[in-house]
């Protein structure tokens, strides 16, 4: 609504636009542009203030200058560029302290078990309490994100990475110096929430920097690095151990060296990541402008001169406008124009905010939605339940390898660190291979072309764009399909070989198992958000928390089930269990096949509807 400066700014609405029109992206991105300030004379500090909703692709208007010594410099707006626009160098830099973010979390979950028999003596307690130290982080990793994460959309990510950050820090070494088992097992909690915050909000900056198309390679390259971390943790917490033996200076290090690595990440967080929010950055970039608006007329500059032709919308009647709600008068352009430099010109006083920022609901009702929408898409979503259950199991085994590589091989570090190395070195095969498959879905006689393209005469390739289309959400799923049969292949391989392969098939088999893991973690993250869209973040939490509850699970029962089932029986369980989980998407993705193939033939259905 309109008012002079005497009524308090947030009792004002705007008149009513609506017409939303292609804006011309390139004005205003480094300052706004400026005309004489003839023809403003009948703006003043009585006329009324609209408010337009601002974009990145939102042509700022002419704003009048008169002498330079009197007008206040044109603000900055570079900082405030759509993160999608940043140049590949400030891309490829944010993406970097996101790997290794994610990276040194994976690396936190791995280090803690080797040397829990050490822990375990000095803190007066057993190894399966101090186990529990797994559960505690796991818990944390699991919740915390549901809470945080619309934090991050408010407030930007930076502000949450580097109090995450603090909290990692200091959480950690916490780890390090307490004398009680209940101490460490409370620390680890902190840890873990602390450390899924990088783990978790990464993902949103990834979604930040690239569209759907261009997102592929980092996620590729983000899930590569969990899993690399998995197993760099246990190697060189086994390493500690070989090179201090069973002593307290080995598991004191333990801790302690990654506390250093994480306070040298939450350092290179604060001097090179930038802001990456979209919406927190419009912010305030909107805020940058309607401050240079105050000090224009604090100076006695009023109004700008803002095309009809290139109008933004304006925020509609009766909207709550900073938890209001007035009456609105008539469309701006309606309204008699005062003359300016153009016929089509409005000169008026303006001011910006951003769309859904002026009706958000507090912050603490956010995070309650934020917690309560996972787990009801979870129990009433069957794709969201199935691919938690299914990414969940794959994450158990992955942290079932931290326990029971130390139960079977607890004075052999040369055993232990073959393992550790074969986990990495799948990880890494794995990222690189599915980046090249990645880059085959986007091959040219693959996808589907909006503009004339002459396809090969090639009945595969035709097959293949009406099928299995490229651009689908089930494109996450064609390759996985078959490389996520690597964890059940590589289970019943490391558990059921025979005893001349001992110390060697283990490494091989739990390689191909994380390879399978590594199809599963990437194909559930991919295929939930493609096909959620804007409750993408909530289902991703509901498997974010299942893969966490059941991973914080598995290391207290890998003794119990090794010991009681023995190797073998243990690997047939759980190998059993993977290819169930496994062939069940291979099988829906055929049967989604055969359905569209039957719908073609015209005597597989009679026109009732019933088999002929």
């Amino acid at each position: 609504m309109e008012t002079g400066n005497s009524i308090d700014e947030q009792d004002r609405c705007s008149s009513d636009c609506t017409t939303d029109r292609n804006l011309n992206p390139g004005l205003g991105e480094k300052q706004a542009a400026t005309v004489p300030i003839d023809g403003f004379a009948n703006v003043d500090g009585t006329s009324p203030i609209t408010y337009y909703y601002l974009s990145f692709d939102t042509a700022l208007p002419t704003v009048p200058m008169p002498q330079r010594d009197v007008c206040p410099p044109c603000p900055d707006l570079r900082p405030y560029v759509s993160p999608l626009r940043w140049s590949a160098a400030r891309k490829n830099v944010s993406l970097a302290l996101s790997c290794m973010a994610t990276f040194l979390t994976a690396y936190t979950a791995g280090c803690y078990l080797p040397p829990a028999a050490v822990v375990a003596r000095d803190l007066q307690t057993t190894r399966i309490v101090t186990t529990v130290g797994m559960v505690t982080f796991c818990t944390g990793f699991a919740f915390a994100p549901m809470a945080l994460a619309p934090i991050s959309e408010i407030w930007g990510r930076f502000p949450v990475f580097i109090v995450a950050g603090v909290v990692f820090v200091v959480s950690q070494a916490t780890c390090a110096v307490t004398p009680h088992i209940s101490g460490l097992l409370a620390a680890r909690f902190f840890v873990g929430a602390g450390a899924s915050v990088f783990s978790s909000v990464v993902g949103g900056v990834i979604a930040d920097l690239w569209d759907k198309a261009e997102r592929n390679t980092p996620m590729a390259l983000f899930s590569g690095f969990v899993l690399v971390g998995t197993g760099a943790g246990p190697l060189v917490s086994t390493a500690f151990i070989k090179r201090f033996g069973q002593t307290t200076l080995a598991w004191k290090w333990t801790v302690w060296h990654q506390a250093i690595l994480d306070g040298v990440l939450l350092i290179l967080f604060i001097l090179f990541f930038k802001e990456s929010r979209a919406s927190v950055l419009l912010a305030r970039k909107a805020d940058k402008l309607n401050q240079w608006y105050e000090e224009l007329e604090s100076k006695g500059i009023y109004g700008v001169c803002l095309q009809a032709a290139s109008a933004p919308p304006a925020v509609a009647p009766c909207m709550s406008f900073r938890n209001t709600c007035m009456p609105c008068g008539a469309n701006t352009f309606d309204q008699a124009p005062n003359q300016g430099h153009g016929s089509q010109d409005r000169q008026l006083r303006i001011r910006w905010v951003v769309k859904g920022g002026e009706q958000r609901p507090p912050v603490f009702k956010l995070m309650s939605m934020s917690v309560r929408r996972p787990f009801h898409m979870l129990f009433t979503e069957p794709v969201v339940f199935s691919f938690s259950l299914w990414a969940a199991f794959s994450w158990a085994i992955l942290y079932m390898s931290f326990s029971v590589v130390p139960f079977l091989y607890e004075t052999s570090f040369n055993l232990s660190s073959r393992v550790y190395g074969a986990i990495m070195a799948a990880a890494v095969i794995a990222t690189a291979l599915s980046i090249l498959q990645q880059h085959l879905l986007k091959h040219p006689q693959w996808r589907v072309h909006e503009e004339d393209f002459k396809y090969s005469d090639s009945n595969f390739w035709a097959l293949m764009r009406k099928h299995f289309p490229s651009d689908s959400p089930e494109a996450r799923l064609y390759f996985a399909c078959i490389t996520a049969l690597f964890l059940p292949a590589g289970l019943f391989g490391a558990f059921l070989c025979p005893q001349y392969m001992n110390g060697y098939a283990e490494a091989v088999g739990l390689g191909f198992a994380v390879w399978g893991i590594y199809s599963v973690y990437l194909a559930t993250f991919n295929y939930l958000a493609d096909s959620y869209q804007s409750c993408a973040s909530s289902a991703l939490a509901a498997q974010n928390f299942c893969r966490n509850v059941l991973g914080g699970i598995f290391p207290l029962i890998v003794q119990a089930m090794f010991t009681n089932l023995g190797v073998n029986g243990a690997g047939v369980m759980l190998g059993g269990i993977a290819t169930v989980l496994s062939t069940k998407k291979d099988v829906d993705l055929v049967e989604k096949f055969l359905l569209e193939l039957m719908n073609l033939s015209y005597l597989s259905l009679d026109k009732s509807g019933s088999h002929l």
